[in-house]
């Protein structure tokens, strides 16, 4: 009796595998149509749901073994994947690469700040002065030199400031301090001329009308020049009665030098004796402390109190400035950009310069008195022989001999009072 369906035999199922099967060997896969749908499958992949092909089990072993097919491969072919099913294999970083990049960035940025901030600081610089208005001066030596004015404008101050800062209320402004700076090859020498100084006014042109003024050998100090015709007329007395060419003109008022100290944390500074002087303002123990903008005033204006009176006063205004210049110049400062643009937009904008002053020859001006203070350099007052009326009489042979020494950019030798 034969139990399978009609038109099927024992004969007709051979050595497939099933009830009664004498064979151990699995029956092959029945090959069904499959319903398609979707888009085409990958090449090299199995046709979308259908079961990739098994491995053969031969004599104890798999034969002709697909590696991929236990490796995580999902049935189906992995739409839009990679061969793993998973999506493209990532490439491991190039870091040589990344390295590049980051370092160009970097010093692009740095190129772009440092670029933006030299013209940014240099639109500051208030170049109201114009030394081509000066007559007949001197030939040019070997180095720079610079004329430093501290003058005793009141502009930008309020009534609140000026009480504050014990300035008064005077009108116009005069000059409070003078200093000559050579730099060059032998270091920096830094030259206080007292403003009571001795000199004569020579023929000038006026800065305002364009008309020249005939010397008549008149004495006067040394700041009536100021007062009579500004800067230009200042810079041409001190070459007139010196014989030293001035390269560059740099000035700043009451407001600017208090600014200047507080933007840069303020200065320290020794003092070497204690200090009260209720003119100035000035209230100071010996020894060393750092001042404020305030303070710094005071300090540097100090004259009554002190034994040797302007002389004594031009000698810690040379300290001070050697002191914020060194100042200025430290990292804390120079590399801290929260402290770096505030200081230098303070002294922009309070700094009065010639027309040809330019920020490289600030930085060596700073970087000049910087040196002083660390002993680099040389500093003194212009020497001195004596006095008449209240006017300070200079040696004329020892600045005959100091003005060569300047001019031939030597190691100076003479030394002031």
């Amino acid at each position: 009796m034969n139990d399978w369906p009609e038109a099927w035999s024992d004969d007709n199922r051979g050595g497939r595998y099933g009830r009664g099967s004498g064979s151990a060997q699995p029956e092959s896969a029945r090959v069904m149509r499959q319903v398609r749908r979707g888009r085409p499958d990958p090449p090299g992949q199995a046709p979308y749901g259908q079961v990739p092909q098994q491995p053969r089990y031969a004599d104890g072993g798999y034969d002709d073994y697909d590696s991929g097919y236990n490796t995580g491969q999902v049935y189906g072919g992995g739409r839009g994947g990679g061969g793993d099913g998973y999506g493209p294999e990532r490439p491991a970083p190039d870091w040589r690469r990344r390295i590049k990049w980051t370092a160009i960035t970097l010093v692009t940025v740095l190129v772009v700040t440092t670029v933006a901030t030299y013209f940014w600081a240099d639109s500051k610089l208030n170049r109201d002065v114009d030394l081509s208005k000066v007559i007949e001066r001197p030939e040019k030596g070997e180095g720079t030199n610079y004329l430093i004015v501290g003058s005793d404008s009141r502009e930008g101050l309020s009534d609140e400031d000026k009480k504050r800062l014990r300035t008064g209320s005077s009108e116009g402004k005069r000059t409070d301090s003078m200093m000559i700076l050579h730099t060059g090859d032998n270091g920096p020498t830094l030259i206080s001329l007292p403003r009571d100084s001795n000199v004569e006014i020579p023929t000038f042109k006026g800065s305002e009308s364009g008309k020249v003024y005939q010397g008549t050998g008149r004495q006067v100090k040394l700041n009536a020049a100021y007062a009579e015709d500004g800067p230009e007329l200042l810079v041409r007395t001190v070459e007139f009665n010196t014989g030293l060419h001035i390269d560059h003109y740099v000035e700043i008022g009451f407001a600017g030098f208090a600014n200047i100290v507080d933007a840069a944390g303020g200065v320290e500074i020794d003092i070497p004796q204690d200090i009260k002087d209720t003119k100035s303002g000035a209230d100071f123990k010996k020894g060393k402390q750092t001042l404020n903008g305030e303070e710094a005033l005071a300090f540097v204006r100090t004259r009554y109190a002190l034994a040797g009176s302007d002389l004594d006063r031009t000698k810690n205004q040379q300290k001070f400035l050697s002191a914020l210049a060194n100042q200025v110049a430290t990292p804390s400062t120079v590399l801290n950009p929260f402290r770096l643009y505030p200081t230098m937009g303070a002294g922009l904008d309070s700094l009065i310069v010639d027309k040809d002053m330019g920020l490289f020859d600030l930085a060596d001006m700073f970087w000049s008195m910087k040196g002083v203070s660390g002993g680099e350099g040389t500093s003194m007052n212009m020497p001195l022989a004596g006095s008449t009326g209240g006017n300070l009489l200079w040696d004329k042979d020892k600045v005959k001999q100091l003005v060569q020494q300047l001019n031939n950019d030597e190691k100076v030798t003479v030394r002031g009072d």
